[in-house]
């Protein structure tokens, strides 16, 4: 397959260009590094000639989207201004990202004969519902633009499909985290941050009195998603969104506990260090828990690694790379 991925020099995507490249396939990478890193993407140069490409560029501009596309098969959407915090504090450049950027990806893989467009949706989607698990048809009313922005994502999608007949799948991702995830900067997110403090035998810091829960998703599994999403030979498996996940709740607090756990491992100090708590944050949904029942009867869709699983691979990694 010629492969596009958007986004590819971030934490998944470069996580799936590593990965379609060692399956032998040609991926090309559209990025402006305004989140992601070229670290991630130099070891492909020298290990893949001929089948890996990067263009820089930005989404937000239509033409480098059209250069992007061309001569590509199939499209890995994962280009975003991620964090619900960012979005809170600029939403116009969340807005202009995440639906502007998007529409002119899909608009410029419409024109080029894209043959699937597989996106990164998210599961702010289900906003304010209360319904555990999540299914895909249960939304609630979205709590942060970032929400807005990546729900729009999933209708402007359904209408070229229905519009042009364009071919797409939309991956609602579940707190994904594992090997890559940038411990650095304003809007870290919560795993690699934790990871982050505690290496320093900093006392990480909770959001409200860590019962939050999430449901969360180890790299490896969203691969494995992105994987069957680009080939489903299945009809009734297109045009949809999927629960990205394992299916398994996880408080925030336990989570800090398994972290000073795997890290004690490698420093007996940590397990010492107890986190400290502060207010609860703008934008946040309480719990999130995902059913994965109809990524598992339409793409087959089978997750091999837990929290823990996951969590210990990726304390590993942070701690041989940080």
């Amino acid at each position: 397959m010629n492969i596009l991925i958007t986004g590819g020099a971030g934490f998944i995507g470069s996580n799936l260009t590593e990965f379609f490249l060692e399956q032998g396939h040609t991926v090309r990478v559209l990025d402006n590094f305004a989140t992601g890193h070229i670290e991630n993407l130099l070891p492909f140069f020298e290990l893949f000639p001929g089948s890996f490409e990067l263009r820089v560029g930005d989404i937000r501009n239509l033409a480098d989207c059209r250069l992007a596309v061309d001569g590509m098969d199939y499209v890995l959407h994962e280009a975003a201004l991620g964090s619900v915090p960012r979005s809170v504090n600029d939403p116009i450049t969340t807005n202009e990202v995440n639906i502007g950027g998007f529409l002119n990806m899909i608009v410029a893989s419409r024109d080029a004969g894209i043959k699937r467009f597989v996106f990164a949706a998210s599961s702010s989607t289900y906003g304010d519902s209360e319904t555990l698990p999540k299914v895909e048809d249960k939304i609630g009313r979205p709590l942060s633009p970032y929400a807005i922005t990546k729900y729009v994502d999933e209708l402007y999608a359904d209408v070229f499909a229905r519009t042009y007949g364009m071919d797409y799948i939309g991956l609602r991702y579940f707190n994904v985290f594992g090997r890559r995830q940038d411990p650095h900067g304003a809007y870290a997110a919560v795993i690699p941050l934790f990871v982050k403090q505690l290496m320093k035998h900093e006392a990480p810091n909770i959001n409200g009195d860590g019962e939050y829960s999430r449901d969360f998703t180890y790299i490896d599994n969203v691969i494995q998603m992105n994987l069957l999403a680009l080939t489903t030979t299945n009809p009734d498996a297109l045009n949809q969104v999927y629960n990205t996940a394992f299916g398994e709740r996880t408080t925030i607090n336990q989570l800090a506990d398994c972290l000073r756990e795997f890290l004690g491992e490698f420093d007996e100090a940590i397990k010492h260090i107890e986190p400290t708590h502060g207010p609860n944050r703008v934008g946040d949904i309480p719990h999130s828990l995902a059913c994965v029942d109809k990524a598992r009867n339409l793409l087959g869709y089978n997750p091999k690694y837990s929290m823990r699983d996951g969590l210990r691979e990726a304390v590993k990694w942070y701690w041989e790379n940080l």
